[in-house]
């Protein structure tokens, strides 16, 4: 179900040996941009991330341009115009590197790894309505989905968490392969991956859950 463009990256990023894949977001290069506006600004979190000012809207890393108010009273930037009057909020997508990252194992349900995502100090950002990219060792071995329906957007700001249940095996015997950590991606469009550790697990047939706010709600039941 996903794309072999996506897949290679993901089998590149699982050759690098299972090192953190976390990288700085890229600059927005505002300081050299002399085309940009007078208005707009960024400023940077205590873990190095630049983050827009309310004088611009970021979706995807990108500045919003051309978006002017019209007396909507929520101040010229906040939202972009759709051309009628009316103004719509710009709401970022997380990456990979907005989000501190931890794993855990647990039993219920034969076992799985539960994933926990927060936003990083000073970020607010929006987990997609769709599945999490689960892969596994140096082929690239995708989680296939747990659940027959994509769950709903998350706002992770603050102590907001969110949760994603990896069952690595759902096959009886003793096949599979041994590993000891996961590559994951927010979603489909994530550029920027992670490694995450596991300790010792055998994966075969591997399935994942959607984002939920509730950990009792991450369970991946084959």
């Amino acid at each position: 179900m996903f794309g072999n463009r996506r897949k290679a990256f993901l089998v590149s990023a699982a050759l690098v040996g299972g090192a953190m894949l976390m990288t700085a977001c890229q600059d927005t290069d505002a300081a050299t941009d002399t085309g940009a506006a007078s208005g707009s600004s960024s400023t940077t979190s205590t873990d190095g991330t630049a983050t827009p000012s309310s004088g611009s809207s970021a979706k995807g890393g990108e500045q919003s341009t051309g978006a002017t108010s019209k007396g909507t009273g929520d101040g010229a930037g906040s939202g972009v115009d759709t051309g009628d009057g009316e103004r719509v909020a710009v709401e970022q997508t997380c990456g990979a590197n907005d989000i501190s990252w931890s794993t855990k194992s647990e039993t219920q349900g034969g076992g799985y790894i539960l994933i926990t995502a927060k936003a990083k100090p000073g970020i607010t950002c929006y987990l997609p309505a769709e599945l999490p990219v689960v892969a596994f060792g140096s082929d690239g071995t995708e989680a296939g989905p747990a659940e027959q329906a994509v769950g709903e957007q998350i706002k992770l700001s603050g102590s907001t968490t969110a949760y994603a249940g990896v069952n690595p095996k759902t096959t009886d015997g003793d096949g599979g392969k041994e590993l000891d950590s996961i590559i994951v991606a927010v979603g489909d469009a994530d550029p920027n991956p992670v490694s995450l550790p596991v300790g010792t697990i055998t994966v075969e047939d591997p399935i994942v859950t959607n984002w939920h706010t509730s950990p009792a709600d991450a369970v991946p039941f084959a």
